[in-house]
C-alpha cells in the first residue's frame, strides 16, 4: 500500500517580522528585503525546487497594540509592522514557477465582495488555475477602527457575515458565466453569448449585489478555499466551505480529536472526509546532524525575541499580558479575538511565564530541531499518527531555514515514500485532489451553478 503523501506549504507574509518574531536581526537573514520583487521571485523558485505545494501568505488588518497598551514593542520588533498587500507578489511569483500555488489571506471583513470576486477571479486567470484563498474575518479591534468602526463585530457574528459572503460569491464565481459563454469567435464578432451570460441578484443579511461577475470563468472558477478557526462556530464554516483547514497543534492526542470531529462535520455538511485537507503550523531547524541542528538552534534563540511572540499572542486573544507577574494567573475569558487560542491556553493555565518560555524562539509554533530523519520522523507521526494531511512550515531565518529544509529533510521524505517526487500537472485544486479543477458536486458552492 502507498504511503500518504504529505502536503507542504511554506507560511510566509509580506513583512519583516512573521511568525518567529526577532529573527530579521539575525546576520544572516534577509526579511528586511521583503519589499522587494527579487526577494519573492527567488523565495517562489526555491520553493518549487523543493516541490512545495503553496506558499501561502497570511495577513493582517490592524496592528497590534494589545501588549502594553501602545505599539511600542511591535515598531521596534516589527511585529507584523509593517506589512504589505499579499496578492500584488502573486503574478510576480507565478511567472517564474510553473506549479507553485498560492494561497493569499484575505479579510472579507473590510473588502467589498463585488471587487473582490473579481480580484480572485483575474489572479486564477494570471497564474492558471493556481490560486487559493485563505478565508478570514478579522480579529484586530485595531483593523475595524482603522476601517472606520467602533468595534468589529462579535465573533459568531463575524461567520454569520461570511457565510453570506461566500454565498454571494459563489453566485458570480460559479453561476454568472457558463463555460459555453465564451466563444472568442472572430468571423461572426461574437467574444460571448450573452444568452449563457447570468444576472446575479442576491440580498442576504449583510450584502446586497444586482449584476453580473465581471470575468469570463477562470480555471478554477472559486480559487481554492482554505480557513483557519479551530472554534466552535469557526469548524461549523469549515465543514461547509473549507477544502483547506489550518489548525494550532501543540498536543497530539487532542488535535486528533480536533482532526477527527472536523472530518466528521464534513461528512454531516453532505461532503467526504477526504474533501478537507488539514495542516498544522511547525518550524524546523535542521543539521546534516542532531548536534549540528541544536548549534543552529542555539544560536538562533540568541536574536529571537520572546517578549514578541507574546505581544503578538497578546492580540491574537485580547489579553494585555504585561499587566501580570510572571507566575500570576491571567483572565482569559471574554476576548472577542481568537476564541480557540484563547481557550488552549486558559486549559493550559498558561502564566506569563510559561508563555516565555514557549516562545523561546519567538513563536508559539511547534520547533522541531534535528537532522532529516529525525525531522522526517515527527512529520511522518503527525500525519500516520495523528491524522493531519500537511504543513505550514513557518521561516525561522530566511531563506536558509527553507533551503536547508528542501535540501535535507525533502529527500529523506522522498527515499522513504511520503513525498512526490514530481508536481502533478493541472491546477492546485487538481494537484491536491486528484478530481479536476474545479470544486465537486457535492461542494456548497455547486448549488449556484446553472441548471
Amino acid at each position: 500500500m502507498a504511503k500518504k503523501q504529505i502536503l507542504l506549504n511554506a507560511f510566509n507574509m509580506n513583512c519583516v517580522g512573521h511568525i518567529n518574531h526577532g529573527l530579521w536581526t539575525h546576520p544572516r537573514d534577509n526579511s528586511v528585503d521583503y519589499n522587494t520583487l527579487g526577494y519573492w521571485t527567488e523565495l517562489a523558485k526555491t520553493l518549487e525546487r523543493g516541490l512545495f505545494d503553496g506558499l501561502f501568505i497570511a495577513d493582517i488588518i490592524g496592528v497590534y497594540d494589545v501588549y502594553q497598551q501602545s505599539i511600542d514593542l511591535t515598531a521596534r520588533e516589527a511585529i507584523q509592522l509593517p506589512v504589505n498587500d499579499p496578492l500584488l507578489l502573486v503574478p510576480a511569483m507565478a511567472a517564474v514557477t510553473q506549479h507553485l500555488g498560492f494561497g493569499v489571506t484575505s479579510n472579507l471583513s473590510y473588502e467589498p465582495p463585488y471587487l473582490f470576486a473579481r480580484r480572485m477571479s483575474t489572479l486564477d486567470h494570471l497564474t492558471a488555475g493556481r490560486a487559493g484563498w485563505n478565508i478570514v474575518t478579522g480579529y484586530l479591534d485595531s483593523g475595524a477602527r482603522a476601517m472606520g468602526l467602533q468595534a468589529q463585530d462579535a465573533h459568531d457574528q463575524r461567520y454569520d457575515r461570511a457565510d453570506d459572503y461566500l454565498e454571494l460569491l459563489y453566485k458570480l464565481w460559479e453561476g454568472s458565466w457558463e463555460d459555453e459563454a465564451v466563444r472568442r469567435d472572430k468571423a461572426a464578432r461574437v467574444f460571448a453569448d450573452v444568452s449563457r451570460i447570468h444576472r446575479i441578484s442576491h440580498q442576504g443579511p449583510f450584502y446586497q449585489l444586482d449584476g453580473y461577475h465581471l470575468c469570463e470563468p477562470s480555471r478554477q472558477r472559486t480559487p481554492v478555499l482554505f480557513q483557519a478557526g479551530s472554534s466552535d462556530r469557526g469548524q461549523q464554516f469549515a465543514a461547509r466551505h473549507a477544502e483547506g483547514i489550518f489548525i494550532a497543534a501543540q498536543d497530539k492526542d487532542k488535535t486528533r480529536q480536533l482532526v477527527a470531529d472536523i472530518r466528521r462535520q464534513a461528512v454531516a455538511a453532505g461532503r467526504r472526509a477526504e474533501d478537507v485537507k488539514i495542516f498544522i503550523g511547525i518550524a524546523a531547524v535542521v543539521g546534516q546532524t542532531q548536534a549540528e541542528a541544536q548549534e543552529k538552534f542555539d544560536d538562533y534563540w540568541q536574536y529571537a525575541s520572546a517578549e514578541a511572540g507574546l505581544a503578538h499572542f497578546a492580540s491574537s486573544i485580547g489579553v494585555d499580558f504585561s499587566r501580570y507577574g510572571l507566575d500570576d494567573p491571567i483572565e482569559y475569558g471574554g476576548s472577542n479575538a481568537i476564541q480557540s487560542a484563547a481557550k488552549t491556553a486558559a486549559a493550559n493555565q498558561l502564566t506569563r511565564r510559561k508563555l516565555l518560555e514557549r516562545f523561546r524562539l519567538g513563536s508559539r509554533y511547534p520547533t522541531l530541531v534535528g537532522d532529516a530523519a529525525s525531522v522526517a520522523d515527527e512529520l511522518e507521526s503527525w500525519v500516520n499518527e495523528v491524522g493531519v494531511d500537511g504543513f505550514n512550515l513557518s521561516r525561522t531565518v530566511t531563506p536558509e531555514s527553507y533551503e536547508d529544509f528542501i535540501d535535507l529533510v525533502i529527500p529523506e521524505l522522498q527515499n522513504r515514500g511520503s513525498y512526490k517526487t514530481a508536481y502533478a500537472e493541472g491546477s492546485l485544486r487538481h494537484k491536491l485532489f486528484a478530481e479536476g479543477d474545479r470544486l465537486p458536486a457535492r461542494h456548497a458552492a455547486a448549488g449556484y451553478r446553472p441548471r
